[in-house]
């Protein structure tokens, strides 16, 4: 087939679809797979980011809500010699995930670094304050 392609789908069946596309087209829903693993201490989140660079991501915290968010801008351009446009195309989005860590967690607890498309998060667990039993007193 001569029609160009796109993230391995024919730009005419793009083309032919009229059912609303997410902003990154069917691939959206492999981004942001998340893994969270229980380390004893604390919690080890690596979450799947493939295509973005470390200036893309965001992370924030909030009352207790850590929120990661990744910002797309991708530019493709093609030309022939004479600057005649074949085709241009741009793609601009974001996504993003929240998860709840508790207000005790503070941003300088946690611990975070992006390589080869994962972003990898350390959040330390905070130990629940024990709540002192009810004693009762006696009646005589």
């Amino acid at each position: 087939m001569l029609l160009p392609r796109l993230f391995e789908d024919d730009v005419f069946d793009d083309l032919m679809d009229w059912n609303v596309r997410p902003v990154f087209g069917k691939h959206e829903k492999n981004w942001m797979k998340t893994d969270i693993k229980d380390m004893g201490t604390s919690y080890e989140l690596d979450m799947d980011l493939p295509g973005f660079k470390k200036e893309d991501v965001q992370i924030e915290l909030e009352n207790g809500y850590l929120t990661i968010t990744a910002k797309k801008n991708h530019e493709v351009d093609d030309k022939d010699n004479k600057e005649n446009y074949i085709r241009q195309e741009r793609y601009y989005g974001s996504c993003s995930r929240s998860f709840y860590v508790g207000e005790d967690i503070h941003h300088e607890d946690i611990k975070a670094k992006f390589e080869d498309g994962i972003l990898h998060l350390n959040i330390p667990k905070i130990e629940e304050k024990q709540v002192e039993n009810k004693k009762y007193i006696a009646i005589e």
